[in-house]
């Protein structure tokens, strides 16, 4: 499916440090696992762009396949795909999460 949904995607994972897609915003996340790292990353103070992949059916379905991962929530740091709502919640957990970012300076101070 290499279309203009893939280009957005590349556009936004090119033009923003840390991108997630997700299913609904930030303050209104409207699943559990959207939940679960809008609140790692708020938890680690850092700024990042969302998208809702709701407000657009044909991103959602591209979302999945550009990374060939079922699922949404997806987070990207600095355009590398770093995984899904349980990858995110274990790399939280062992501080592997904050090491990738203070490694990209993406760390509010």
């Amino acid at each position: 499916m290499e279309n203009a949904q893939f280009e957005r995607i590349r556009s936004d994972i090119a033009e923003n440090d840390i991108v997630l897609y997700m299913k609904g915003t930030p303050i209104f996340p409207q699943d559990g696992y959207s939940a679960v790292v809008a609140e790692v990353l708020r938890g680690l103070d850092v700024s990042y762009y969302s998208v809702d992949v709701l407000e657009d059916k044909a991103l959602y379905q591209a979302v999945k396949e550009f990374t060939n991962w079922p699922n949404v929530p997806q987070l990207y740091v600095r355009g590398e795909f770093v995984g899904g709502s349980d990858a995110i919640k274990e790399l939280n957990a062992s501080g592997e999460l904050r090491a990738l970012l203070e490694k990209h300076g993406l760390l509010n101070a």
